[in-house]
């Protein structure tokens, strides 16, 4: 029988975080071709951008230690799965998908800390 061990991320290290207008987060999803979806969890919505992999993230992430380089986020108090861009650059509607991950721990650990020290100042 194979042992099966859960070792979750211990340390999230964010390096830049930005509230941003929720038009504009929609906007930075869209790419040629595709629109990547954002995460929801705890009434914020946000996008995170992470490094590329190298050695040493990888080491730090086989300890238990992610890098997240970026984070813009706004405020949605209410789960939407998908959510609707009308921008006269593009034409028509854009549809974003929203992916609610109210289930991660690290997740809401990082809107706890959000909240805490970035969105009361």
């Amino acid at each position: 029988m194979v042992d099966v061990i859960f070792d979750p991320i211990k340390t999230l290290v964010v390096h830049e975080v930005a509230g941003i207008q929720i038009d504009d987060l929609m906007r930075e999803r869209i790419t040629p071709g595709v629109t990547l979806p954002l995460f929801w969890c705890s009434g914020v919505v946000f996008s995170v951008a992470q490094a590329p992999p190298s050695e040493e993230l990888i080491k730090d992430y086989m300890k238990g230690k992610v890098h997240w380089l970026e984070v813009h986020y706004a405020d949605m108090k209410e789960y939407k799965p998908v959510l609707e861009l009308n921008d006269e650059n593009y034409g028509n509607k854009i549809k974003i998908r929203v992916i609610d991950t109210s289930f991660s721990q690290t997740h809401k650990d990082f809107v706890s800390w959000l909240n805490k020290n970035i969105r009361k100042k």
